[in-house]
C-alpha cells in the first residue's frame, strides 16, 4: 500500500471518518465525514518556518491555551488566512464531536 494511502487511513480512523477511494472521488474530499471536509498532504518533510511557526505557538500558549500558527498570504483577506494546528490538539479539542458523528457515505 502506496505510504499516502496509509497515512490518510489512519487519519480518517482517528477523526471517526472514512477515506474516499481515488476512483471515488470525484470533487470529494480524501476523507468522508459529517463535520469537516478533510484533504491530506503527505510529505517527506514539511517546510521548516511552518514547523518552527507551531512550535512557537506551543512555547508561548499558556496552559489550557490552544496552539494556533496563522499564516497569512501577503495582498489576501485576514479570512483567507490558514489556521495550523496539531492533529493531537484538534481531536483533543473536538474528539467528543468526532467520535459521536456518523461517518457519511458521499454520493456515487
Amino acid at each position: 500500500m502506496s505510504s499516502w494511502k496509509r497515512v490518510e487511513r489512519e487519519i480518517a480512523k482517528r477523526l471517526n471518518g472514512r477515506r474516499v477511494p481515488v476512483s471515488g472521488r470525484a470533487g470529494q474530499p480524501d476523507i468522508a465525514h459529517p463535520l469537516l471536509a478533510i484533504e491530506v498532504k503527505h510529505r517527506r518533510r514539511l517546510p521548516q518556518w511552518l514547523t518552527r511557526a507551531v512550535e512557537q505557538a506551543e512555547e508561548a500558549a499558556r496552559p489550557g491555551q490552544l496552539a494556533v500558527a496563522v499564516l497569512h498570504e501577503a495582498g489576501e483577506r485576514y479570512g483567507r488566512s490558514l489556521a495550523v494546528i496539531r492533529l493531537a490538539d484538534l481531536e483533543q479539542r473536538l474528539g467528543p464531536l468526532f467520535h459521536g458523528a456518523e461517518t457519511t457515505t458521499p454520493p456515487a
